[in-house]
This record gives C-alpha cells, sequence and structure tokens, in this order.
C-alpha cells in the first residue's frame, strides 16, 4: 500500500470527508481491520481565505508547495490538493516535488465521460466558477462548462464560506442551490460537478434532477486506485 499525502484544511470540514472516505474505502477492500497510510498537512484556512480576498496567489503558492516538500520528505508517495479553488496553482504545486500530483479536474473529467456527457453545471466557489483553471482543463477533455449567473454565484460562495466551511447545513440554503442546479439543467447541462468539497456536504445525488460528480469523493477513490495500485 503506498502512503497518500493530503494537503487539507482547506477547510478541515471537507478534509474529514477525505480521510473518510479513503480510509472506508481501503477497508472495504481489503477487510479486517485495514486502513490507509495517509500524511496530512493541515494549513489554517483562515490565512488562506484572506490570501484569496487579497488575490495573493504567489503567498499561496509558496505556502502549498513548502506542505507539498514537507509530505514528500516524510515519505507520501502521491500528493492531493484537498481543495477544487486551490487547484488554480496545482502546476506550481506539481513543479516543487518528484511525487505525482492528482489533479481532482482530471478524476472528475474520467467520471463526466464514463457516463457519457460533454456539457455540465460547475458550482463552487467565485475563484473556480469565474476564473478558467477548472473550466479549461475540462474544455481539453471535450467537456462543457455552465456555471450560475452572478447572483447565482454569490450564493453559491456564501453559502460555501458562511455555511458549509463552518459545518452548518441550512435547508433553505439547500433550497437555494437545488434552484441553481435546476437553472444549469435549463441551461443545457446533463449533469452538475459539486466543484467545491464542501458541496457535498449539502446536495445529494439527483438534487435539481441532474446526476452530480461529487470532486470530493471522487478525488478520494482515485487516492485509493494510486495507494492500492
Amino acid at each position: 500500500m503506498k502512503t497518500i499525502g493530503l494537503i487539507g484544511g482547506m477547510s478541515w470540514e471537507s478534509t474529514a470527508l477525505y480521510y473518510q472516505h479513503i480510509n472506508r474505502e481501503v477497508a472495504r477492500r481489503h477487510g479486517g481491520l485495514r486502513s490507509a497510510r495517509v500524511h496530512l498537512i493541515s494549513l489554517d484556512f483562515q490565512d488562506i481565505a484572506d490570501l484569496q480576498k487579497q488575490g495573493d496567489w504567489p503567498r499561496m503558492t509558496e505556502i502549498l508547495q513548502t506542505a507539498a516538500r514537507q509530505l514528500e520528505s516524510s515519505g507520501a508517495e502521491v500528493l492531493l490538493i484537498c481543495t477544487n479553488t486551490m487547484h488554480r496553482i496545482a502546476q506550481e504545486v506539481q513543479s516543487v516535488t518528484a511525487l505525482p500530483l492528482l489533479h481532482i479536474a482530471d478524476v472528475t473529467a474520467d467520471a463526466i465521460l464514463a457516463a457519457g456527457l460533454n456539457k455540465v453545471g460547475l458550482l463552487g466557489t467565485r475563484f473556480t466558477m469565474e476564473q478558467t483553471f477548472m473550466r479549461d482543463r475540462l474544455a481539453a477533455r471535450g467537456i462543457e462548462c455552465v456555471v450560475p449567473d452572478e447572483l447565482g454565484r454569490i450564493e453559491v460562495h456564501r453559502v460555501i464560506f458562511d455555511e458549509l466551511c463552518r459545518g452548518v447545513v441550512n435547508e433553505d440554503s439547500r433550497q437555494k442551490l437545488i434552484a441553481l442546479v435546476r437553472e444549469l439543467a435549463a441551461q443545457g447541462a446533463q449533469g452538475v460537478i459539486l466543484g467545491c468539497t464542501e458541496l457535498t456536504m449539502i446536495l445529494q445525488p439527483g438534487d435539481g434532477g441532474l446526476p452530480s460528480f461529487d470532486t470530493t469523493e471522487l478525488h478520494a477513490m482515485a487516492a485509493v486506485d494510486f495507494s492500492l495500485s
């Protein structure tokens, strides 16, 4: 079993889901008391969130690069950044380590194409929905993404930062997100990417009438596949 290296804490709520998914899947495949070999660097998300607001991506790059080096030195054999938004700097993080980095957009694209789809909605932070780092990576695989309008993007971002990252799941917010999924379906989306690792806390498969692609679980399962390969 290879050791999985996680850069987490962004937020710790979703990092906890990674840890659960990875260990439960290893136990499911091997039985008994088996669990995964995991090394975790858990960052203080307040530091990252403040830098995101400031647009200081160079400083965030330094922080994640340091975490990647620490994981490599610790004996990790594969690297995951446990957040969609910070994949904006995935290439820069990969550049400082010999470890393979499992990109969250790649494993999501694999699942979308396996389902026979080529046009999906994308929900996430405003950084993920408005910048092109996720959409371009998916477009390279032949997948078109549609996102909510500006008011919708503001609402999704608010739910993520003000509620989900704090462990709050609000039914009114859930219904608003479901309405946004329906709007994406009206734009021709055949499915929806839960493109923030906290969104799986509030949206269930089939909400809004579309199949969903949970990036948190997909990323975690890819880590297990690598570890057990």
